[in-house]
């Protein structure tokens, strides 16, 4: 190996590595599918894949739009945020709306001090598959998160009713993917399934990507509920023995408003969020609320055709 090879292997990064896996993904999806999308969120690990399919097929046009699954509970930040990203990169943006999908009669909507309209976002995403007739779906899971979302393939197949058997899953040798599916099936395609919370923020930081402001410290009016920090906002039932303070919070998450807690954090760069990650002991969506309802509340949602 000459001095000039040995040179440039030693400085590949394992980000690269990362990288390199997930845009070989993203056109692995461009090349077997004739009508993808990418679901976006609005939050970091979406985000995060903008900016690969940016690496996988600039100068050229996405081969696929970006989909929001509009709960209506959104952070008013996160929205700004989109719209000023889509208009920046010129792409296709697909909005469906949860209420759309409430009025209808298509989901229900919950009741209780906390509504969350989480778990019937599968709903409208399932209507938004039919309509577009989406072969598949990009997805920001990573196996890091949550238990269910370890035990996901990187090209998980939904049945033709949006369902997902943990137990029936095929294997991806060598980085092959099979993306083939029979009429009325989906795929489910996770370009960060093998990246972790730090590494996605050390990818960002790596980019200079653009955040919506939520992530880092800012002051915020807050409600202490079962040991945790919520946003108030005009979704939540304030009662009269609520206590609401304002503190200096920020978010490792973005959902629904009504089931995203907070955190107490000074960290107002990303160099400060990366530090406060390498030093936390709690779970990433420890701070989501429908998390916790079941030890399987995940895996139990995923099989009706959540994300």
């Amino acid at each position: 190996m000459t001095p000039e090879i040995m040179k440039s292997t030693a400085v590949r990064s394992h980000l690269d590595y990362l990288e390199s896996e997930a845009v070989m993904i993203l056109r692995e999806v461009a090349g077997q599918f004739e009508r993808p999308a990418l679901l976006f969120s609005g939050g970091k690990d979406s985000i995060a894949i903008v900016k690969l399919a940016e690496k996988a097929f600039r100068p050229a046009k996405f081969p696929f739009p970006l989909v929001h699954v509009d709960t209506g509970h959104n952070f008013e930040e996160v929205i700004r945020y989109r719209d000023e990203m889509v208009a920046r990169l010129g792409e296709r943006l697909i909005v469906a709306s949860v209420e759309d999908s409430i009025r209808r009669g298509t989901a229900a909507e919950e009741k209780g001090k906390f509504p969350s309209r989480n778990a019937i976002q599968a709903v409208t995403l399932l209507e938004a598959i039919a309509e577009h007739r989406f072969d598949c779906c990009i997805g920001g899971a990573r196996r890091d998160e949550e238990k269910a979302r370890a035990k996901e393939r990187i090209f998980s197949v939904r049945d033709e009713f949006g369902g997902w058997d943990p137990k029936n899953q095929r294997p991806e040798l060598w980085h092959l993917y099979n993306g083939n599916i029979h009429h009325g099936e989906n795929v489910r395609v996770f370009p960060l399934s093998n990246w972790t919370e730090l590494d996605v923020w050390l990818y960002l930081k790596r980019e200079n990507v653009e955040l919506p402001s939520i992530y880092f410290s800012h002051e915020r009016e807050v409600l202490p509920y079962m040991g945790q920090i919520f946003p108030t906002s005009k979704f939540v039932t304030i009662d009269a023995a609520d206590e609401i303070s304002k503190r200096k919070v920020r978010f490792r998450t973005v959902g629904d408003m009504t089931c995203t807690a907070a955190m107490e954090s000074e960290a107002a760069d990303v160099d400060a969020i990366i530090h406060e990650i390498m030093t936390t002991r709690s779970a990433e969506r420890g701070a989501r609320l429908d998390d916790k309802r079941s030890e399987a509340a995940m895996e139990e949602r995923k099989k009706t055709g959540y994300f």
